[in-house]
């Protein structure tokens, strides 16, 4: 099954010159989604994970299932302000500005190994600022994983100290 079939092709979102990967013919086609979900439980079975970190919300799709089958802890990683508890934060460089994620002082225990999970792979911005999350809660970065990756931005560059896994690239 070619996954890139199930992918749509969005020109000029959200603003101009910019071709969107739209992901959602991928999520609503159940033989589509499922195979996605296995090459990535392919992908990542036998690294040592504890906890997936996943920011909302096309992340959570694939990080609270790919938790599920690889039988490990799921940390939300969300916008500012949405989170209960005491928090840390990371601001990070978007290709059209800024934005900043939060994640629970005590969402994992220290030296424990945590897979970053994230649906694309642009200019590395968000899984860098949720890489540093993790460290700063004292946990280790065993992998990046991405449903798909853009190579072209270059992202992976960021990304450099730590294994890196896309399932799809552009």
């Amino acid at each position: 099954m070619v996954l890139t079939k199930y992918i749509r092709n969005i020109p000029d979102f959200p603003k101009k010159g910019i071709l969107f990967r739209d992901i959602t013919t991928l999520l609503n086609n159940k033989i589509a989604f499922k195979k996605t979900i296995d090459e990535l439980v392919r992908m990542l079975r036998g690294k040592k994970i504890d906890y997936i970190m996943a920011a909302e919300s096309r992340g959570f799709i694939f990080g609270s299932v790919l938790a599920y089958k690889l039988n490990c802890g799921f940390v939300p990683v969300r916008k500012p302000g949405k989170l209960p508890c005491k928090t840390y934060k990371a601001v990070y460089a978007l290709e059209y500005g800024t934005d900043s994620l939060e994640v629970h002082q005590d969402a994992v225990k220290k030296n424990s190994k945590v897979l970053i999970l994230d649906d694309l792979l642009a200019t590395g911005g968000t899984a860098l600022a949720m890489a540093n999350l993790a460290e700063k809660l004292g946990a280790k970065v065993a992998a990046i994983a991405f449903v798909i990756e853009l190579t072209f931005l270059n992202g992976k560059d960021k990304l450099k100290n730590y294994p890196v896994y896309s399932l799809i690239k552009y």
